[in-house]
């Protein structure tokens, strides 16, 4: 086989595997999911939360999940006083077979400043937000917790 032949293939492979490599980022970013969510409010407007989620690698192999959730965005407290904007997660995610829950919050008490936020959680399938304004505290109060409705941010399809 004449040299010319073998480089002109090999310039081939290089060019289909240049290609190739080129068209893998955008496949990711394909698959990834981003959706802007809020704003969101506190009974009578006391605290706002809003945000972007990114939800990648959508499997559906035993439950439906994704790979990786990233939640980013801002809380306001909008009260003068004591009280503070709470922006409060449920995200429920694969254990097994199971779908157990966690809580993730985030808490800001300075007046109209708002308090950035981003963390990412794997195996998620569902992704849940309540917004509260109550007084300053380690943690939100049960009533925050257990009272009122939860707004689904993400839910794997």
């Amino acid at each position: 086989m004449p040299i010319s032949r073998t480089l002109s293939g090999l310039a081939i492979a290089a060019t289909a595997l240049a290609t190739v490599a080129a068209l893998a980022p955008a496949a990711q970013a394909a698959d990834a999911a981003t959706s802007a969510w809020g704003p969101h409010y506190a009974p009578g407007k006391a605290a706002k939360a809003t945000g972007t989620l990114t939800a990648t690698g959508e499997d559906h192999e035993v439950l439906p999940t994704a790979d990786v959730v990233q939640i980013s965005g801002k809380v306001y407290d909008n009260t003068r006083g004591p009280a503070c904007g709470w922006a409060v997660f449920r995200i429920t995610y694969r254990s097994g077979n199971n779908l157990p829950f966690r809580e993730r919050w985030v808490r800001d008490c300075s007046y109209r400043t708002a308090q950035n936020f981003s963390f990412k959680y794997h195996d998620v399938y569902q992704v849940e937000l309540k917004v509260c304004s109550e007084r300053k505290a380690a943690k939100p109060s049960l009533n925050c917790l257990y009272a009122g409705t939860w707004k689904t941010l993400y839910l794997s399809k």
